[in-house]
Order: structure tokens, then sequence, then C-alpha cells
């Protein structure tokens, strides 16, 4: 990544393990909150936590924010978003929704922007490109190195292609 990483790639993991040691993947709810709830509601709020009890209670507080006006349609949506939640997940991981609001103009920190985060690009490396990359690390014995090699060279090449963002 020309020398440097995305703080976001290098934290995802002990995220998603924080997450996933209470038996519910938070992460996952927030990258892909417009599949699980719809277009509709995905414009007008967004997840901002999901807390526990502090007894350790199954289940847990989805808290949305939203902005002034649509707070009452949200609010009547509730039993619904969280249906869609928990089917995301396979059991009942959410057990409450609070609706936080916001003001839609006004303080920067009141502001809050509801699109949702462009589509990732499609990041299959050429073919090609995964051949020369075997056959730049054949020469090594050991197969975990091997494939670590093989990964990094595809990596290396696959940037050289690719313009510049």
């Amino acid at each position: 990544m020309r020398g440097f990483e995305r703080t976001s790639s290098l934290l995802q993991p002990r995220i998603r393990k924080v997450g996933e040691s209470r038996g519910f993947a938070v992460s996952r709810l927030l990258t892909h909150w417009e599949e699980i709830v719809g277009p509709d509601t995905a414009r007008i709020a967004r997840p901002v936590e999901v807390s526990y009890g502090r007894s350790g209670a199954f289940g847990a507080t989805l808290v949305l924010l939203t902005t002034g006006a649509n707070a009452p349609m949200l609010e009547m949506q509730k039993e619904g978003l969280r249906e869609k939640v928990n089917a995301t997940y396979g059991y009942a991981a959410i057990s409450r929704i609070r609706i936080t609001q916001t003001a839609p103009t006004g303080f920067s920190d009141g502001q809050v922007a509801f699109d949702p985060a462009p589509k990732p690009r499609d990041t299959t490396p050429d073919p090609q490109i995964v051949a020369e990359a075997r056959r730049t690390a054949a020469g090594v014995q050991n197969q975990e190195l091997r494939e670590a090699l093989e990964a990094l060279a595809t990596n290396v090449l696959s940037r050289r292609q690719r313009p510049a963002d």
C-alpha cells in the first residue's frame, strides 16, 4: 500500500474479535446497513452504537441516529427494523432499538451524512498476474512461505497495473 495501510484495515480484525466475543459481529451491521434495512431506511438513519446491559443479559440495544423530522417514522418502524437486524444474525441479537436525533443544519458535530459508502471496486487479480506471481515464488520449498510470497507478488504486480486513485 505504498508504505502505509489504512487504520481501518489494521483494526478490523480486533474490532471483529471483540464484537464476536459477545456473539454479535457489530462491524457487519455497520458495513451492510443498507442491505439489512433497505435503501429507504438507510437514507434516513444509521447505526451509531450497539450496547450491552451491565448484567450481561442476552440481547443488546441498537442506537440509531436520524434527523428530527424522521424520528417519528423510525419510531413506528422499530419492531420491523429489530426483526430485520435479528434475521441477519439468525437470533435475537438486538432486544431494543433506541432512536437519537440530530439537527439537519447547524453545528458541524450535529450534521450527519446519510449517504451510503461507495461500493468497493472489484479486487480480483488478473490471471496473468497470478501466474507471474506463482512463477516468481516457485523456487521456495516451504509451502506457507511460498503462498505468502505469491500473495505479496500478486499485490505488488496488481498495484503496478492499477491507475493511481
